[in-house]
Formats: C-alpha cells, structure tokens, sequence
C-alpha cells in the first residue's frame, strides 16, 4: 500500500513538471512576423517651402504736426475713415518766450516807425495838394508811408504767429491744424488731448499723431531661410494662411526678395513681400501673423508611393516587393519628386505591385480573452 502511494506522488510530480515545460514553452513561442503592405497610387506630389511672417498695408504713414505745442483737439479715433485733408487734430502753440519779447518789442518800434511815417505823409500830401512841392519829392515820403505801413502789418503777424500759431492772412491753412496727406483708415492715435507734441524738421522726426494706412492693398512681409532663398523668385505664387481667419487660404505673388540677408539666431534671413489678393467679405487686420507655403514643383497626376516605405543601400533606393504571401524581395527604384511624405516614382514597380510595409501589430491572447 505504501508503494502504491510512492508510485502514485511520484506520477504525478511528473505529470506536474511535464505539463510545466509544456506551457512555458507554448508561453515562449514567439507569433509569425505579418507586415502590412502598400501599393503604389496615383497622386500630386508638391515640393514647397515655408516663410513666415505678418500681412501689412502696402502703404501706411504717420502724421506729424509742423509745429511744436500741445494737442487741443482730437478728430479722429482707430478705425475710422480719412479722406485726403481731412483734420485729425489742432495743436495749441506755447510760445518761447525769448521770441515773444523780441516780436512784442518788434511791434512797437513798427508802430512808432508808422505813426512818424503816417504824420509826414499826410503833411507833405497837403503841399503837394497845394503845388509847393513837385510830384517826385511826395513820391519818396509816400513810399517810406507805404514801408512803414507794411512793416507794421508783418510785425502784428509775426506776433500771432508765435502766439498762436496762425496769421489773420493764413486763416485755414494754419500749421496748427493737422490733416490728412492720404486716404485710409486710422490704425492708431498714440497721443491724447493735453500731450506735448514735437513738430517735425532736420533734426528729429517729430511727434506721431496718427497713424494711417490703405487697408485696400496689403502685402505679406516675412522671412526666408538662405539654404531656401535661392530657390525662390519674383512671381511665385504663395499660399497665404492667416492664423486669425481659419479655414480660409489667400493667394498672393512673390514681388520682392531682399538682396541682403539679416542674422536672426544664427541663421541668414531674407525678407520677402508679396502681393495679397484680398477677399471683398473679408476683412484683414494691419499686422497679422501668417504662413506663406511657396511651391517650388509640382507634379500632377502621377505614380507616388509612401516614403517610409523606402530603404536605402549606399547611393541607392529599394523597395521590397511582395512576390508570395508574406515573402518579399528587393526591387530598387528610380525616384522623383518628393514632398517629405509622397514620393514620385519613376522606374522599378508597377501599380499592380504590394510593397513590405511595417510589421502588424498581434494580438496578445490577454486581448483575444478580453
């Protein structure tokens, strides 16, 4: 009986350990390595590059008074419309007060100058009325009369000017009121009614009062890599894409490539423009930042395959080409344009033909059970 029940443990440490090296070895057999394949299509591979930057008014200036003072008046706001001429601000004259004294002082010594004119005019007018004297004598002392009167009248104007920046003669056309020079829009008013402004002449560009742009024509200004730049030229046409307005593409033409480059973090730039084709129902906003695509090739309507489906042996490419079931072999491959993800196919396969694409992924039986 106790040999029984030796024979009968030791049958089934055995059966135990059997089944064991069974299930680890089932558990260690690896599945069949399944790849995925592609076939080649018909597709249009384009070959662009990527410039960015910002879409800009083709035109837009800044206003500067002629004349030094403080702003009294403000006609205009951002966003609204100005026609050539029309007023965007009055500037109020503070007058330095040494060329106030000295046109005061100029003044009274023209009113003085007249009055003794005026006495010695009308005195020698009644001899001459009288026929004392001849006509050439009153001439002299009629045209000191008409000196002094006009020497008077310069000097009251010379006075107002400074005081107040404008003349009884000027009236209108003021230096103090400052006006349009084009017809646009207002972008932006950077003073307010109480700033001092600087009027602009040789030295110093003056003080902005507005800026105003034709929002009717607008140019995209960005950026382009050297190792780009030269492949690139007037005429190109761009796709434009505005980070503002989604969904919405805008054709523009390359117009200008700069002929010197800037360094910008350790690479050459070169600044671009193009001709925006604006949209009537939309409207672009002065300083946008947008993308140009400018398409270097095209290729319509021919043979591509995936590029990640190629491989490579020393200067040449291979594709591998599914001749049985799951068994491939190496075909290399004439290639043509590509554009980082298509790429145009020349010569070495047909349209008929399955090419080795990447491994399957297998279900685990932890996935089938679930």
């Amino acid at each position: 009986m106790r040999k029984v029940l030796k024979i009968s443990i030791l049958v089934i440490l055995l059966a135990a350990f059997g089944w064991t090296i069974v299930y680890l070895y089932g558990k260690s057999k690896k599945d069949p390595v399944v790849f995925e394949t592609r076939q080649p299509f018909i597709g249009n591979v384009v070959k662009k590059t990527v410039a960015t930057g910002s879409v800009v008014p083709r035109k837009e200036i800044e206003i500067k008074p002629q004349v030094s003072g403080i702003i009294d008046k403000l006609y205009v706001e951002p966003g609204d419309k100005v026609n050539t001429g029309d007023l965007i601000a009055k500037v109020k004259v503070i007058p330095n007060m040494i060329s106030l004294n000295e046109a005061e002082s100029r003044l009274k010594r023209a009113k003085i100058d007249f009055e003794n004119a005026t006495l010695d005019y009308q005195r020698q007018k009644q001899i001459y009325d009288e026929g004392v004297i001849p006509k050439a004598d009153f001439q002299q002392y009629e045209m000191t009369y008409e000196k002094s009167r006009e020497a008077l009248e310069a000097a009251e104007n010379n006075l107002q000017l400074i005081k107040e920046g404008v003349t009884k003669s000027t009236g209108q056309t003021s230096n103090t009121l400052v006006r349009s020079t084009i017809t646009g829009m207002v972008l932006d008013v950077p003073v307010e009614v109480g700033n001092s402004v600087i009027e602009s002449n040789t030295f110093n560009d003056g003080t902005t009062i507005a800026s105003i742009a034709d929002m009717g024509e607008m140019i995209f200004e960005g950026k382009l890599d050297e190792t780009e730049v030269g492949k690139v030229q007037p005429g190109m046409h761009l796709i434009l894409s505005i980070g503002a307005i989604e969904k919405e593409n805008f054709d523009a033409i390359l117009e200008y490539i700069s002929p010197k480059g800037v360094e910008d973090n350790g690479a050459i730039q070169f600044e671009i423009k193009a001709d925006v084709n604006l949209r009537e129902n939309v409207f672009i906003r002065a300083g946008y930042s947008a993308n140009a695509d400018i398409v270097l090739e095209k290729r319509d309507s021919v043979m591509v395959i995936e590029e990640s489906l190629m491989k490579f042996e020393g200067d040449s490419a291979y594709v591998e080409v599914e001749t049985d079931p799951q068994v491939f072999e190496k075909r290399y491959i004439k290639t043509g344009l590509s554009d980082g993800i298509n790429i145009e196919i020349l010569d070495g396969v047909t349209m008929d033909d399955k090419l080795k694409g990447r491994e399957k992924e297998q279900d685990t039986e932890e996935d089938t059970k679930s």
